[in-house]
């Protein structure tokens, strides 16, 4: 007979490990406290099932009710171990017998009353088992069942019993068995066995039985039957276990304390070698970490019973946790629980193995708070950092600021070109261009002294300044090369502002040099009302610019407001603020709006009698006044004028070359919306220089300079005809014969590769 059916406790005394259980049930017992169901839950094999039986032998025994059955009278013996029962105890196995079917013949058989017994008594196992009709079936009479039923589940998932059966039981959860308390019920059978079993051995079975009194005694049943006249051994019992032997776990907890890869994975090798399971291997590696954890935090825990391991392996599971330190054993630990849940249904358990030992072996790899703690551990130890990953991403955080700053600044060709024809003698400006404050270089070029003069005439920064101006307006025409000297495309931003404070010192030649005036834009702007001024500068057009000044907003007043005029538009009409986005302010005249449209359709859409009463609506609500609204359709809307007191920053301008800056005049000009527009706008797609303490040049219209050519607006006014095609194309030809730098031209493959190189940081993985 198997020996946990051999051993099957036959009072509740003899149970083992389950006191919190029996005591109160034997107290319930002795008092005649009887309820008429009970639900006993726990994992499988810690004596359910035998506890219901005492629990029925106890109820129908002679003498009973009773927590200690006589044994004698004709129900004990029939309800012992080994016996053959009677009619009114019946077990039913749930998980063949489970449906509303076999409920309900057991709800009509319950009626009866006991034939021989004092109570008649169901035992159902498996309980979670039973259909949710089935316990639909058995409801009724569970809640209000005779006097002489009694109802016992066993179950392992108590919450899958139905609430309203589980709430009318009296519920006793079982527990698994502690190893003390295991191994002490094992060694008291083996000597009933008279088989003598090796110390080491019991270790074995209780961690192979997992805590359950019967798998743990089938184990053991196993073990005795295969013993010869030296009974159970070690060596005997790790093969038919199929446990690790406890030499590789030695030997792979000695590698990783010394950080030993090759010893590590040579261990791996063995134990695949001898033919243990990779994943039974690594559960029990998992359980040496976590007896070594317990040893390095309780010095005292092998007295006190908390780790359970042969005696001749104690001593040396005191060394290996002194060995390794905390935090490198819970990483190892939470290493290998990981992975074994990945080893779960592996093909290659092996691999995943040796993938578990690597990590294990490399906390450089792994970027969590356990690995950060585990390296820092090695080096307070005075070991080698694992891995070399930290010092090598040392080394590229101290490259890529090198990189940064060696990056260079990539220009074209033609810019280059046009830098030097602009400002022959700064051909050195580009490098310094990084470092904005360099004043001195500006001061290496002395040559042109014309620089300084007209910075001189805005000096005194009065606002009657614009009558000078229309000097440089015409010369710049005669000489468009000059003009465009102005645009500091080679260095964007500051380098030719510096130069104008820095060169009025040197020499305040009065030179007659007016397109430096255009140049040296950090000259004050002080006109806030431009409208007026052109009408004296242009003496080819004299237009009539004062009467704008009326008693309704400014131009710069709308224009700051419009995107607000757009958003109220938007809530009276839907669709105008999409055709009023491309809409600019050409001009306001006291209460009547010009607006530039570039697309004509749209601007006469803008101009219908709908929309205009709606846009003049918002104008009067939010400026006052009857407002006329006219839309100048197919004329590119005008830049925006920049605020006279605010400086724009020397930024990369738009003109290419000398001779184009003349051609966006002429396209204005043939234009009659151009043409009829009153006030001309200057050019402000430069944002302001960062010298505060210099004033601008006044435009040639008044309307405030800058350092780059007029705009197109002004240069249709007040500049002589554009310059003829002719000098153009031969500024293109004499262009496109000087002789370029061999570098520039090369291979677009190459010059990819480098900035890919150089900038990026990449390589070629192609060889």
């Amino acid at each position: 007979m198997a020996l946990y059916r051999k051993y099957r406790p036959a009072t509740f005394a003899e149970v083992v490990g389950q006191e919190h259980v029996t005591e109160p049930l034997s107290t319930a017992l002795d008092a005649g406290r009887i309820n008429h169901a009970y639900l006993f839950s726990g994992p499988r094999g810690c004596g359910k099932t035998s506890s219901a039986r005492i629990l029925a032998r106890s109820l129908n025994c002679v003498q009973g009710p009773t927590s200690t059955p006589c044994g004698e009278c004709a129900s004990c013996v029939a309800l012992g171990p080994g016996g053959a029962g009677n009619l009114d105890v019946t077990e039913l196995d749930a998980a063949s017998h489970g449906g509303v079917d076999d409920t309900r013949e057991l709800r009509d058989r319950a009626f009866y009353a006991p034939a021989e017994s004092r109570y008649r008594v169901f035992i159902i196992d498996e309980a979670h088992m039973v259909t949710t009709a089935g316990f639909n079936a058995l409801l009724k009479i569970v809640e209000e069942p005779p006097e002489h039923l009694i109802f016992i589940f066993a179950t392992t998932e108590p919450e899958k019993v139905l609430p309203t059966i589980r709430s009318r039981t009296h519920h006793y959860p079982f527990r698994l068995l502690a190893p003390s308390v295991m191994r002490g019920l094992l060694e008291r059978i083996c000597d009933q066995e008279h088989v003598p079993v090796e110390a080491p051995v019991y270790p074995l079975v209780i961690r192979a039985g997992g805590g359950s009194p019967r798998d743990s005694l089938s184990i053991l049943d196993q073990l005795l039957a295969g013993a010869d006249e030296r009974g159970v051994t070690y060596q005997r019992a790790l093969a038919l276990l199929g446990v690790t032997d406890v030499a590789l776990i030695d030997d792979a907890v000695g590698a990783l304390a010394t950080g030993d890869g090759a010893a590590l994975f040579g261990t791996v090798d063995r134990v695949v070698d001898a033919g243990h399971d990779p994943r039974r291997f690594a559960s029990d590696l998992l359980e040496r970490l976590r007896d070594l954890i317990l040893v390095r935090a309780v010095p005292d825990a092998i007295e006190r019973g908390l780790v359970d391991a042969p005696h001749d392996t104690l001593e040396r599971l005191a060394e290996q946790a002194q060995a390794i330190g905390p935090a490198s054993l819970t990483r190892f630990a939470e290493v290998v629980h990981a992975g074994l849940g990945e080893m779960r249904g592996a093909t290659a358990p092996r691999l995943l193995l040796e993938v578990l030992c690597a990590r294990m072996l490399l906390p450089a790899a792994a970027d969590g708070e356990a690995a950060l703690l585990q390296r820092v551990e090695r080096l307070e130890q005075g070991a080698p950092p694992a891995g070399g990953a930290q010092v090598t991403g040392g080394s590229q955080v101290v490259a890529a600021p090198a990189q940064t700053e060696a990056a260079p600044r990539f220009q074209r060709p033609s810019q280059r070109r046009e830098t030097e024809q602009a400002v022959p003698a700064a051909p050195a400006a580009p490098a310094p261009a990084a470092t904005v404050p360099d004043v001195p270089e500006p001061s290496q070029v002395p040559e042109p002294p014309r620089r300084p003069e007209p910075s001189r005439t805005p000096d005194p920064q009065p606002v009657p300044e614009p009558a000078p101006e229309p000097d440089p307006v015409p010369e710049p025409t005669p000489d468009p090369a000059p003009v465009p000297e102005p645009e500091p495309v080679p260095d964007p931003d500051i380098t030719p502002v510096e130069s104008v404070p820095a060169a009025p010192a040197p020499e305040p030649e009065p030179a007659s040099e007016p397109e430096p005036a255009s140049e040296p834009e950090p000259a004050p702007e002080p006109e806030p009302a431009p409208e007026p001024e052109p009408a004296p500068e242009p003496a080819s057009e004299p237009e009539p610019e004062p009467q704008p000044v009326a008693s309704g907003p400014s131009v710069e007043d709308v224009r700051s407001a419009w995107n607000t005029v757009r958003d109220k538009v938007g809530e009276r009409n839907k669709v105008l603020p999409a055709m009023l986005s491309a809409a600019t302010v050409f001009d306001v005249q006291g209460t009547r709006l010009v607006l530039a449209h570039p697309v004509q359709t749209l601007g006469a859409r803008i101009a219908s009698p709908h929309n205009a009463r709606v846009l003049t609506s918002v104008l009067a609500e939010m400026f006052g006044g009857e407002w006329q609204v006219d839309v100048q359709g197919g004329v590119a809307p005008p830049p925006a004028r920049a605020e006279p007191p605010k400086r724009k920053p020397a930024a990369a301008p738009r003109y290419s070359r000398p001779s184009r800056a003349a051609e966006p005049a002429a396209a204005p000009e043939g234009a009659p919306a151009a043409t009829s527009a009153p006030v001309p706008t200057p050019y402000d797609d430069v944002p302001p220089p960062l010298e505060p303490d210099l004033p601008d040049d006044p435009g040639a219209d008044g309307s405030g300079g800058g350092r780059f050519p007029p705009s197109d607006a002004q240069s249709t006014e007040n500049a002589t005809p554009a310059t003829s095609t002719a000098d153009d194309e031969e500024e293109m030809f004499a262009e496109a014969a000087r002789p370029a730098d061999p570098a520039l031209h090369r291979d677009p493959d190459d010059a990819a590769e480098d900035v890919l190189r150089e900038v990026l940081g990449a390589r070629r993985i192609d060889g």
